[in-house]
């Protein structure tokens, strides 16, 4: 019979109807009732036929002795009841007869009076007898009814206390019930996405993004170019939870954790996202901030939860993006000290990852760009077993970048990956993804069809530099200092062996920049003192110019000296570079100094250290002063062609300077006078601006701490 009633809806014969379910208890029809139920409880109240009446008209009842008595409860309100046979007579209460409730009449008052003070009330009664009696005793007939009248006139009146319950029950509960309803509100607006729900319960619920078969990851280690090594690390992991009896074949244990170490815009989150694409396991997803919470234990509750739901999907991945948010080495913080929220959430994930209790199956993966303020216990082996060192992408790895990021660019045949990729030195992954957006926002600002090389170093030049202002108003004397200033820099980085080959200057306003130069920093990991030397005369020449030519110096170099005092700082304290220092650093690595109030130095190292660097900042300066002399005709005529052209490239150098004295092989041939560099120190006016440009810090890879 089944099979026939299929058939004639055009079913398949196995077809099996979804079970009826019953609807879930809301908590809604709680509240619902209860407001009916109160709205009952004012309509009845409503619908009581005792009416209020005033002093007159309830005189004229008392003269007309239709009261049969008043009763005055708790000093505040007087009842006034009606004689019944008045009631159905007198065309005065006609409105109690229309609402007559049964035996309502003879249980409740008709009236109440609000009385102000039961004594003037008493005195209002007494009055009114005394009026009517004098009334009466005029009248020879009615005399004889005075005593009668007097016995059945309502004073005094009747006392009684009474208490009501109901109402003063709902004067305690309706504020409580309030209350109640709007931490129930808030706890549903702050518990939303609280790992399966929004009611207060679940406040302590992981938020964790769960990825599984039904809500894959697109991404692939195809998209994630320039982080060969990394990859090799991490798909090792990915192959672990794919064929693990490869690996436990012979005796290996499953990693617990692995720790993405790098700066930022690397691709650190890209990786792990990878990793959930690649992996095709449950991968749960969350940040550490999502553990902070206002509430005292929440954090630890949610770090439970999130390894009680992995455990239930393991094998899986677990992935904490930024976790220095939870992860700061405990006892750090001075203020507070070290009894608050964010360690006992870092105590129950200490717990959880490496505690009594085991997770097989579950891997963690967690990423930070301040992998030296994280707790030791959460380093050591058995936690995070590996850091994988996410750096900036060197020359191929740029190239790798590139290709990812131009697929979907309408590009011209100019377009260059290998030269584009030579003039991002320094450059994050996040970086080249934003010259490559730039690019193609300024070609359509243009109203172009494609993206052409021009395009693509205008965009080097707005992420660097920023826009372009030739709209501000800087004066001839101003303007020629900024070009003798810019200048400087050109001719002593030209005449100096280890500084950075220079590019390109410009005297055009770009930002808060009066001029900058581009440089093309050489990309190299160890640093001489030569080399360092160098650089730190070449910022200088700037300030070394304007003294040379005009013989008086200005505010503009305010960013050159903040960049020499902190690299001549970094030589003597940091890497040894001083011969009165010696071999000594004083940089600490761990960070354990972080919050110390006090040097690592005595007063009398600090003393050496301040007149050293000192000294090695002036020689420098000094020696800048004597290139620029030495070489003062060409310096002039360089600053006048600034000055006339407002842009120049490496080849003007070349024709006023000759070739580099001690020309080596370069690793990038300039032959195009149409692109900037990545890496210029960019004038910065301070506020208010002054008339010299500054050099901000140049945009390449930090000098090594070895």
């Amino acid at each position: 019979m089944a099979e026939k009633e299929n058939k004639k809806v055009n079913l398949p014969p196995n077809y099996n109807p979804p079970k009826k379910t019953r609807p879930r208890f809301s908590f809604y029809w709680i509240y619902a009732i209860l407001a009916l139920v109160f709205i009952g409880i004012q309509y009845f109240n409503y619908t009581n036929p005792t009416q209020e009446t005033t002093w007159p008209k309830l005189k004229v009842m008392l003269e007309k002795q239709d009261v049969e008595k008043i009763v005055v409860i708790n000093k505040e309100k007087a009842e006034i009841y009606i004689k019944k046979a008045k009631i159905p007579t007198d065309t005065t209460y006609k409105d109690f007869t229309k609402r007559n409730f049964g035996s309502s009449f003879g249980t409740n008052p008709q009236y109440y009076y609000q009385i102000g003070s039961q004594e003037i009330f008493d005195k209002y009664l007494a009055n009114t007898e005394k009026t009517i009696i004098d009334r009466m005793a005029k009248d020879s007939v009615m005399a004889k009814d005075t005593n009668a009248f007097r016995q059945q006139y309502p004073y005094p009146p009747s006392y009684d206390t009474r208490k009501d319950i109901f109402g003063d029950l709902l004067s305690y509960i309706i504020p409580i019930l309030l209350l109640v309803g709007l931490w129930f509100f808030i706890m549903r607006l702050m518990s939303k996405g609280g790992g399966g729900g929004a009611q207060i319960f679940n406040i302590g619920k992981s938020k964790a993004q769960l990825f599984d078969k039904d809500t894959s990851v697109s991404v692939t280690f195809n998209d994630v170019a320039g982080l060969e090594e990394a990859k090799v690390e991490v798909m090792e992991i990915v192959d672990f939870l794919k064929n693990p009896s490869k690996y436990t074949l012979l005796g290996g244990k499953i990693p617990k954790g692995a720790l993405l170490v790098g700066p930022p815009g690397t691709g650190k989150t890209l990786l792990a996202k990878a990793v959930a694409g690649e992996a095709r396991v449950p991968f749960f997803s969350i940040s550490g901030s999502d553990f902070v919470e206002m509430f005292v234990g929440v954090g630890a509750s949610r770090v439970r939860d999130l390894f009680r739901q992995a455990k239930e999907k393991a094998p899986c991945i677990i992935f904490i993006d930024e976790i220095d948010a939870i992860g700061r080495a405990r006892g750090r913080n001075a203020i507070t000290g070290a009894n608050d929220e964010r360690e006992n959430t870092l105590n129950q994930l200490l717990t959880e990852m490496d505690g009594f209790a085991t997770n097989a199956g579950v891997i963690i993966l967690a990423a930070t760009n301040r992998a030296d303020i994280l707790d030791r216990a959460l380093m050591r082996a058995g936690r995070f077993d590996r850091q994988i060192h996410v750096e900036l992408p060197d020359l191929e790895e740029r190239k790798a970048i590139f290709k990812v990021h131009l697929k979907p660019l309408k590009l011209d045949e100019t377009v260059n990956i290998e030269f584009m990729a030579k003039q991002t030195p320094g450059f994050s992954g996040a970086d080249i993804a934003n010259v490559c957006n730039e690019s193609a926002l300024i070609a359509a600002r243009k109203n172009k069809i494609i993206i052409d090389k021009q395009d693509f170093m205008d965009a080097i030049d707005r992420i660097i530099g920023g826009l372009e202002k030739r709209n501000k108003i800087i004066s001839p004397h101003e303007k020629k200092v900024i070009a003798f200033h810019e200048a400087g820099h050109a001719a002593v980085s030209w005449l100096l062996e280890f500084a950075h080959p220079l590019v390109k200057v410009t005297i055009v306003p770009r930002g808060k920049a009066l001029g900058a130069a581009w440089y093309l920093p050489e990309e190299r990991q160890i640093t001489t003192f030569e080399q360092m030397f160098d650089e730190i005369t070449a910022a200088l020449g700037g300030r070394a110019s304007e003294e040379v030519n005009f013989g008086k110096i200005s505010t503009g170099a305010l960013n050159d000296l903040e960049k020499v005092t902190k690299q001549a700082y970094a030589m003597v304290v940091y890497f040894g570079l001083n011969k009165k220092i010696g071999n000594i650093s004083f940089y600490d690595s761990s960070g354990q100094t972080e919050f110390s109030f006090q040097k690592p130095f005595s007063e009398k190292t600090a003393e050496i250290i301040d007149k050293e660097i000192s000294i090695l900042i002036e020689s420098a300066y000094d020696r800048a002063k004597k290139l620029l002399i030495e070489n003062k005709d060409k310096l002039e005529i360089l600053a006048n062609v600034l000055l006339d052209k407002e842009v120049i490239f490496h080849e003007d150098l070349e024709n006023i300077f000759g070739k580099r004295p001690f020309e080596v092989e370069e690793k990038v041939r300039l032959t195009d006078h149409v692109y900037p560099v990545t890496s210029l120190p960019v004038a910065i006016s301070p506020d208010p601006p002054v008339t010299i440009p500054e050099d901000p810090p140049a945009k390449t890879k930090p000098e090594p701490k070895e």
